[in-house]
């Protein structure tokens, strides 16, 4: 901690402090060496515009993922809000001898097994491996005889329910002619 003004006279030497100055930096004392006012080795500042000038950029500001693109070959690139586009990895690939003989581990997910053979792993786009189509969607793998039930039994139980309106609304207009 510390604080002061340094003050530079005219001619651009080191005016005030006339002694060093020491500050402290997490316990630490620093004495903060000026050296000889009007000497080479002297502080000195001069009342003008800085010629320091950036030549070249060497970095970006920081930047959050603002969106992410998959190509052909797997490459994941994303695109920041600085405008910077990287590559972030690449999909790898793998090819059985056997699909059939994957174990199914989950929803779409699949573990290899003796049947299958050894996975042959490799990048879209390389050898026999297949290519990636981004944003696309597959053929479904919808069980057709088990939807086909579902929605007869829905239909089945929207009839029944229809009957039991109309015999409702029967059973009431028999009631009001009853009552005249």
């Amino acid at each position: 901690t510390g604080s002061g003004t340094v003050t530079f006279d005219a001619s651009g030497n080191l005016a005030t402090p006339a002694t060093a100055p020491t500050i402290n930096v997490a316990g630490t004392d620093i004495t903060l060496d000026f050296g000889e006012p009007g000497s080479i080795s002297g502080l000195s500042q001069f009342a003008s515009a800085s010629t320091a000038v950036a030549r070249e950029q060497d970095g970006y500001t920081s930047g959050d993922l603002e969106r992410i693109s998959i190509s052909p070959t797997g490459e994941i690139t994303g695109a920041f809000t600085n405008g910077v586009t990287l590559t972030l990895g690449q999909i790898a690939l793998a090819d059985f001898n056997n699909p059939g003989g994957l174990i199914r581990t989950g929803d779409n997910m699949y573990s290899v097994s003796p049947n299958s053979g050894a996975p042959v792993l490799g990048f879209a786009g390389e050898g026999s491996q297949s290519h990636i189509i981004s944003g696309a969607l597959e053929m479904s793998n919808v069980d057709l005889a088990q939807e086909f039930t579902s929605m007869i039994t829905a239909q089945r139980g929207f009839q029944s329910n229809a009957r039991v309106i109309s015999t409702s609304d029967e059973m009431l207009q028999e009631l009001v002619n009853l009552s005249r």
